[in-house]
């Protein structure tokens, strides 16, 4: 037989008013369906038999208020076996529990608890001593208790102190994020202000640049005067009669081609015969005759070469 009762019905059978007696059952599992179902039976007896292990939903049977699971083969029990608050009465007599739970911690009911004949850690071994009689596994169950609080609170403290460290660790982690992200914002500032202090200097420039190229021709303009009023170079002596006698060339060679071309038309053309012509003749000869001798015409001449 491996489990008690394959109905819930068998189970029944065998409860006697509030105790259930599932001892020598040759049972390797416990029926926790089954005794959910009855919980009227408030003491259950599971000694002498082959339980290894026993169910987190064995916790759940909190109407259970004694509870034997001595000579049995359990190596640990459930790690919320405290949630059996109601519990008063707890022998495990002769099985393989090293250590206890640290949630048995929580079991303040428990008025009596046999822990003989466990391999148990030597410190836990102390504490428990001996349960000859009932008043030793009263003080077991007192001594017990007391050291699984106190158990508790280490561990709640060493939980504690992890829990600080992980914060103080995660504080300077995110510090030094956020030391990194300022080192990172101060770059990027310190990077766009010497961009823009790059773009105004180019800017400046730039601008300089134009008001140079502006500047040059009103220099060149101002070094013109300037020049001649620095300088001074000193002007050549006008010459007296430069102009008259400008003009008066000009107007020679106007009368001349004039009278080159009635001369050509007279001399040339058929016109010669006319009487105009022949006065124009006339004239041209004598006024030719004339001029190769008179002096003015010569001077002009001489004029002439030298300028």
């Amino acid at each position: 037989m491996t489990k008690a009762g394959g109905k819930g019905g068998s189970l029944r059978d065998k409860l006697d008013g509030n105790e259930l007696d599932l001892s020598l059952g040759n049972l390797n599992e416990v029926p926790v369906k089954e005794l959910a179902a009855l919980p009227k039976a408030t003491i259950l007896d599971l000694s002498c038999n082959k339980l290894t292990t026993l169910p987190s939903e064995f916790c759940g049977l909190t109407h259970l208020v004694k509870l034997d699971l001595s000579k049995n083969k359990l190596q640990q029990l459930p790690a919320d076996f405290g949630r059996l608050v109601n519990l008063q009465h707890l022998d495990l007599l002769n099985n393989r529990l090293v250590t206890l739970p640290v949630s048995f911690a929580q079991l303040k009911s428990l008025k009596w608890l046999d822990l003989k004949d466990n391999p148990l850690d030597p410190v836990l071994a102390k504490v428990a001593g001996d349960c000859l009689d009932e008043k030793q596994c009263k003080q077991c169950a007192n001594k017990v208790l007391q050291h699984m609080k106190a158990v508790q609170a280490d561990q709640e403290r060493e939980r504690q102190r992890r829990l600080e460290v992980e914060r103080e660790v995660e504080k300077k982690r995110e510090a030094k994020q956020r030391a990194k992200e300022a080192q990172e914002r101060e770059l990027r500032k310190r990077e766009k202000a010497e961009e823009k202090e790059r773009r105004r200097k180019e800017y400046d420039a730039l601008k300089a640049s134009k008001r140079e190229q502006e500047k040059k021709p009103k220099k060149e303009t101002n070094q013109a005067p300037k020049s001649k009023s620095g300088s001074r170079p000193r002007k050549p002596p006008p010459r007296k009669h430069t102009r008259s006698w400008a003009v008066l060339k000009l107007l020679l060679l106007l009368l001349l081609f004039c009278v080159a071309g009635g001369l050509v038309a007279c001399r040339v053309t058929e016109l010669q015969q006319q009487p105009v012509c022949t006065s124009v003749n006339a004239i041209y000869d004598n006024a030719l005759q004339g001029l190769r001798s008179h002096e003015i015409l010569q001077w002009v001449l001489q004029t002439d070469s030298q300028q």
